[in-house]
């Protein structure tokens, strides 16, 4: 009898360690969202608007200039001196700042290596085709919606810019819809962009627009984080629903 009892108290002291691991295992890691810059819009219904997104490089030193339609900057290497409305803002690596439209802004470049940067625009469709920053800086167009945005109603809208990351190995979160409309950027790693039942693979440069109403799913099937900028336009008050964020229910 005696050693029945030992036995059983032999068991239950090696069942401890086990329920212990089961209590500590970790989380897995969770989908983080920044705000790089936002404004908010009292309109967006005067006249057809559409998205563009263009690349712009400068020399150490070289100077340009903007006067365009609402905008973002987005600051990708290098430094740029932003000279806005009598204040100067110097943008570093992973910050941004809000341009309105009608606005003139003076840009620097840092001094040591290029600026590189992009401008995501909200643009009237007559001045789709207007340059941007001036010479000499170096623009390339990477995107332009060939429609206006569908769908924009009366009343304000929320516009920014959003930097998203998905762990590695995150699984596709749930189908969800697009509140407004949003113009993606992939910094780095590879996302898995499911549309209409068929997923396709987008690594860094890509640029995908999703339009109103747009149901679709986000994933991170790599190994290493997927990084990438949402250019958003959502009714006020209505938050923009971003990958990993629970559907918008409006």
């Amino acid at each position: 009898m005696q050693f029945r009892t030992t036995g059983l108290l032999l068991l239950g002291a090696m069942a401890l360690p086990a329920s212990g691991t089961a209590q500590t295992t970790p989380a897995p890691p969770a989908i983080t969202r920044a705000v790089v810059a936002a404004t908010k819009l009292p309109t967006v219904t005067d006249v057809p608007l559409h998205f563009k997104a263009v690349s712009i490089t400068l020399q150490p030193d070289e100077k340009s200039g903007v006067s365009a339609a609402n905008g973002i900057l987005y600051q990708m290497s290098g430094s740029t001196e932003i000279a806005l409305d009598g204040e100067a803002k110097m943008l570093n690596a992973g910050e941004g700042l809000f341009i309105a439209g009608g606005k003139t802004a003076a840009l620097t470049a840092g001094s040591g290596e290029p600026s590189a940067f992009l401008h995501f625009f909200l643009v009237p469709a007559v001045d789709l085709g207007r340059p941007v920053e001036t010479a000499p800086a170096a623009v390339r167009e990477l995107y332009r919606t060939a429609t206006p945005i569908p769908d924009l109603k009366p009343g304000g809208y929320d516009l920014n810019l959003t930097r998203v990351t998905f762990p590695a190995q995150m699984p596709s979160n749930s189908p969800h819809h697009r509140s407004g409309a949003a113009l993606y950027y992939i910094i780095s790693g590879t996302g898995a962009n499911t549309v209409d039942g068929k997923t396709e693979a987008r690594g860094p440069g890509s640029l995908i627009y999703e339009p109103y109403a747009l149901v679709h799913q986000w994933g991170n099937p790599g190994n290493e984080p997927l990084i990438f900028l949402a250019f958003n336009i959502n009714p006020e008050g209505v938050a923009a629903v971003l990958p990993g964020a629970p559907a918008n229910k409006q």
